[in-house]
């Protein structure tokens, strides 16, 4: 489905990563794969899990330095020439502001939530588009407390919320280049950032009991979702939001 695409993976932090399972759908149909990492801490976790795939291309990246982002896909076009899709898994709040009341956020944690998970998707569409020369798409990571609240999440709502309406005004503005932008509200899933989440556990358990399919999404489920976005069955769609998440959303009481 994707052979001779090139990809660039942001996000992977270990094998239980959302942006890990968006890459091994993607691998597992042929694209070549380029992957990002955010400090020394991670960099060993995704060389080892890249280095399983072929021809694959790990660069620093943190996308609160406009250099190293420049740095990174200055990379991947000197490896491989141009780029067809980018998945962008980034998302980060200080661990004080992901619990008790919204109200008290502080200034620097909303200009910190707001810049690496909603600012950075716009930052990196526009470094990937002059190398989606025959066109591309885009896919972000969202979740259900963009538009409902939900316990804890507080200013990281803030932020998703930013973030899908970013999705629709780069659809808009990307379109013309035929460069599609998409995002994919996962459902909770118990990862390394997710535990960031005070109660995540709770959260867990609340929405395999009230979801249509009586559990909770596995990453799998969502990378298998990143990969029809990525790819030509998709052709269609942009500047959507695509729910995966057992159905929890559609539940009112």
């Amino acid at each position: 489905m994707l052979e001779n695409k090139i990809g660039m993976i942001f996000g992977v932090a270990n094998k239980r990563s959302i942006a890990w399972a968006c890459a091994s759908a993607c691998a597992g149909s042929g694209a070549k794969l380029a992957f990002t990492y955010q400090g020394e801490r991670l960099q060993e976790n995704v060389e080892k899990l890249a280095g399983d795939l072929e021809d694959s291309l790990v660069v620093p990246c943190d996308v609160t330095d406009q250099a190293a982002v420049d740095a990174a896909f200055a990379a991947v076009a000197e490896k491989y020439g141009r780029l067809d899709f980018v998945i962008h898994s980034i998302a980060f709040a200080p661990r004080e502001a992901l619990e008790g009341e919204f109200v008290t956020t502080t200034r620097d944690a909303f200009r910190t939530a707001l810049e690496i998970s909603a600012f950075s998707l716009t930052q990196i569409a526009l470094a990937a588009s002059p190398l989606m020369k025959d066109g591309g798409s885009i896919v972000t990571m969202s979740y259900y407390g963009a538009e409902k609240v939900v316990s804890n999440y507080n200013v990281m709502g803030v932020a998703k919320a930013a973030l899908e309406s970013s999705t629709r005004y780069l659809a808009a503005d990307l379109g013309k280049q035929n460069i599609r932008v998409n995002a994919i509200s996962a459902g909770p899933i118990n990862t390394l950032s997710a535990r960031g989440v005070k109660n995540m556990g709770t959260l867990l358990g609340y929405v395999a009991e009230k979801s249509p399919l009586k559990r909770n999404v596995s990453a799998a489920e969502v990378g298998n979702t990143a990969l029809f976005l990525v790819s030509d069955l998709s052709s269609g769609i942009t500047g959507e939001t695509i729910y995966v998440d057992c159905g929890y959303n559609i539940m009112g009481i």
